[in-house]
């Protein structure tokens, strides 16, 4: 189903791949990308449990728009293990405007498809997404 204000599906598999993510832990981090031919989001890439949030922020073009899903494990002061479900709206400010518009217009409703996401980040450079913020927006 197409987004009315930017016209972009989202294919089947961004759902399925965040389902097993959520449920199964199967992944650790999902990178999005729109497709902008198809007209549609697609998962562009799949980080393994074992792969680190360096790997993660390395998997984000410096120069291209992505929307991520991140899986953080954190501990609490009450010792408490914990995780959060991140959804992560890059948008570097070396990228094309028209792209910065086509993910900013889709977004949200593209997030309506992911169900259970629990913090939401929206990041121009790596300083905005780096794990203090995360962490701190965790709790």
């Amino acid at each position: 189903m197409a987004n009315a204000a930017s016209g972009m599906a989202v294919h089947d598999d961004c759902k399925l791949k965040f389902l097993e993510l959520k449920a199964k832990r199967t992944y650790r981090f999902i990178v999005y990308k729109i497709e902008e031919k198809q007209k549609q989001v697609m998962v562009e890439k799949l980080g393994e449990p074992a792969e680190s949030y360096e790997d993660f922020s390395a998997s984000l073009p410096s120069d291209e728009c992505r929307y991520a899903v991140y899986d953080f494990d954190f501990v609490t002061e009450e010792n408490c293990q914990k995780s959060r479900i991140i959804f992560i709206a890059w948008s570097p400010d070396t990228a094309k405007v028209r792209s910065k518009m086509i993910y900013a217009s889709s977004k949200d409703r593209f997030k309506r498809e992911l169900d259970g996401i629990q913090v939401e980040l929206q990041a121009t450079d790596p300083s905005e997404m780096g794990l203090d913020v995360i962490k701190s927006r965790s709790n």
